[in-house]
């Protein structure tokens, strides 16, 4: 049975926690913004802006993710911009055999809180350095600066998670290393000002999800091991 809410349980619960990572980027801004106050409002005032979009860009909301066994899940917020078969990158470790990759693009404005889309083991952890195009373009998955956890579940199957830096984004921070264990919808890393995840699932996995679709991490449902349903087809009005 819900449970009713008075008008200060209902803004309570609007206000979205903020990660620790961001901490430090806001105190920074809300001391510059200070500092200008003194010396140029006008500034000043331009600075609070800054600062309450950093707070923004770090917020950390809760999810409530499925962990039915088979599930994979979102990783990240944002717009799918691919799903399609193809080749992992060679440093992932998988093999030469083509497997199905869900990319999601996110802008400047989604949450950028990255949650593991399976629980299992991280066997490898690979960082490769490289460059900051467009994280929407295709190349992008070879071509940038990037890191990869490659996951095995307790049935055997490996799915790899790659955060990929953008444009904007110089940063990968990743709080997840190899040997750890990580449940489903775990937190495991964020991106700073715009990236890219991809996720490969294992062969013969299908997607559940389309180009143009909205993805929340931790909760929109990727593929399903335990299913026997084909990709599906979709359409944007």
């Amino acid at each position: 049975m819900s449970k009713g809410h008075g008008l200060i349980e209902t803004i309570l619960g609007s206000l979205v926690p903020v990660h620790s990572d961001g901490h430090k980027f806001i105190a920074v801004a809300a001391l510059a913004a200070l500092l200008f106050f003194l010396l140029w409002p006008p500034l000043g005032w331009v600075l609070v802006v800054v600062a309450l979009y950093i707070a923004y860009f770090f917020r950390d909301p809760p999810r409530v993710t499925p962990v039915r066994d088979g599930l994979v899940i979102a990783p990240a917020d944002g717009e799918i911009s691919h799903v399609e078969l193809v080749q992992p990158p060679m440093e992932l470790g998988l093999g030469q055999g083509q497997r199905v990759r869900i990319s999601t693009f996110l802008s400047v404005f989604d949450v950028h809180i990255n949650r593991a889309p399976m629980a299992g083991r991280i066997l490898r952890s690979i960082y490769v350095p490289g460059a900051f195009i467009n994280a929407a373009a295709d190349k992008a998955s070879e071509e940038n600066e990037r890191r990869s956890l490659i996951i095995q579940t307790p049935a055997g199957d490996e799915v790899a998670v790659v955060q990929i830096a953008g444009l904007i984004a110089r940063r990968i921070v990743t709080f997840s290393q190899e040997g750890d264990t990580v449940g489903v919808g775990q937190r495991f890393g964020l991106i700073r000002f715009g990236s890219r995840v991809d996720v490969y699932l294992p062969p013969g996995r299908t997607a559940l999800v389309a180009v143009g679709q909205r993805a929340v991490a931790g909760e929109t449902v990727f593929a399903d091991f335990q299913s026997s349903e084909p990709e599906r087809e979709a359409r944007k009005d």
